[in-house]
C-alpha cells in the first residue's frame, strides 16, 4: 500500500466516523422528520352508571375541570399551541398540549418548571418535574402529572432539549 493510498483510507475512515457521531449525537434527521400525535381529552376511565342507586344527582360532572393554561412561545425553535392543565373527577392531573408546532429534535421532554416562560433559559431544569419524552412534535398530547405533585406550584411548562440544555418553547401557567 503506498503512502498516498493509506493517508487517503486514513482520511475516509475519520471523515465515516465524524458523520456517524453527527447522526448519532445532534440527530439532524430528526429535522425532516415531523410525528402528528392525536390524543383525545383525558377522562376518567370508569364512568359510573347513571341508574346506579349509589350515584347520586350532585356528583362531579365527569369533564376534566381546566385548572390553569397558558400559550407556548418560541425559545431556541419556532414553538406555538396551548397548554392546559386539566384535573379529572377522579383527582389525576393531566398537563395536555393542544395544537402543539414545534421543531423536532434529539431528547425532547416535557417540564413542568419554577422557572417562567420569559426567565433565563438556563433556569428551565433547576426545579422542575419531568413529565416524560414529548410524544411528537405536532398535534394534541397529554402528560400524566405525578399525584404527590401540585402542578399550580410551578411557573411554567417547557418542552426541553435534555442534550443540549436548550428550551424549545414555554409557556405561563395560569390559574383558571
Amino acid at each position: 500500500m503506498t503512502w498516498v493510498r493509506a493517508r487517503w483510507l486514513w482520511f475516509v475512515a475519520a471523515f465515516a466516523a465524524l458523520a456517524i457521531f453527527v447522526v448519532v449525537w445532534f440527530e439532524p434527521q430528526a429535522l425532516f422528520i415531523d410525528k402528528r400525535v392525536s390524543d383525545p381529552v383525558p377522562v376518567v376511565a370508569a364512568e359510573p352508571r347513571a341508574d346506579d342507586p349509589a350515584v347520586s344527582s350532585t356528583t362531579a360532572p365527569s369533564g376534566p375541570l381546566e385548572i390553569a393554561a397558558g400559550d407556548l412561545v418560541s425559545i431556541d425553535h419556532g414553538t406555538s399551541g396551548r397548554v392546559r392543565v386539566l384535573q379529572l373527577a377522579d383527582g389525576s392531573r393531566y398537563v395536555r398540549l393542544e395544537g402543539l408546532r414545534t421543531e423536532n429534535g434529539p431528547s425532547l421532554r416535557v417540564y413542568l418548571s419554577a422557572n417562567p416562560a420569559g426567565g433565563p433559559e438556563g433556569t428551565f431544569d433547576d426545579e422542575f418535574v419531568d413529565l416524560g419524552e414529548l410524544q411528537g412534535n405536532l398535534g394534541d398530547q397529554n402528560y400524566l402529572v405525578p399525584p404527590d405533585t401540585e402542578p399550580l406550584s410551578y411557573a411554567s411548562v417547557v418542552i426541553w432539549c435534555e442534550r443540549f440544555d436548550s428550551a424549545f418553547g414555554a409557556a405561563d401557567l395560569v390559574a383558571s
